[in-house]
């Protein structure tokens, strides 16, 4: 029996390592955080943090599926399915939130809805179709499996350094200016 994954095992645990290891990675963002307005804080988490983290946390889950040995092309198919379209509500749920923080006063960057949201969705609704695709053996499909992890991994990993961007210099004690 052949694996919907079968030679893509060197790409799956390169990227599923990398999701992996940026997770580590937002941990470190998270310190940076500490001693904000708690409020705030706990908005940003949700709107921003979480959707990145998760977005890793896809990755990584999707790799392992990848890896898994012996599991049957149906079964790969079916949880890709499942953890896109958790994903996908997710990113529904920010882009509704990001919107309702737009025409409440609380204004985000532009690019946030984008980014965070619309980016994320819409790779997520791909990734829902091409692991389908792939349940059903159709050509290109596992191609089109691994473009989409890197597109979610690449907009993850903007998204990271968004935040760090953005919070370093307002953290408290930060001085403002590039360093000396």
């Amino acid at each position: 029996m052949t694996t919907v994954f079968q030679g893509w095992e060197n790409f799956y645990f390169m990227i599923g390592s990398s999701g992996a290891s940026l997770i580590g990675l937002l941990f470190v963002v998270v310190t940076l955080t500490s001693g904000g307005d708690a409020a705030r804080l706990s908005r940003g988490q949700r709107l921003f943090m979480t959707p990145t983290a998760l977005a890793f946390a896809l990755v990584l889950a999707v790799s392992a599926v990848a890896l898994a040995p012996g599991l049957p092309r149906a079964a790969s198919a079916a949880l890709i399915s499942a953890m896109a379209a958790g994903s996908f509500i997710n990113g529904v749920r920010v882009s509704i939130d990001l919107k309702q923080a737009r025409s409440g006063g609380d204004v985000p960057h532009w690019s946030d809805f984008y980014m965070y949201g619309l980016a994320p969705v819409a790779i997520d609704a791909c990734l829902v179709a091409a692991a389908i695709a792939a349940g059903a053996d159709l050509p290109g499909s596992a191609h089109c499996v691994a473009a989409l992890l890197m597109a979610h991994l690449m907009v993850a990993l903007r998204n990271a350094w968004d935040l760090v961007t953005w919070i370093a210099p307002r953290r408290p004690g930060a001085t403002g200016g590039p360093p000396s």
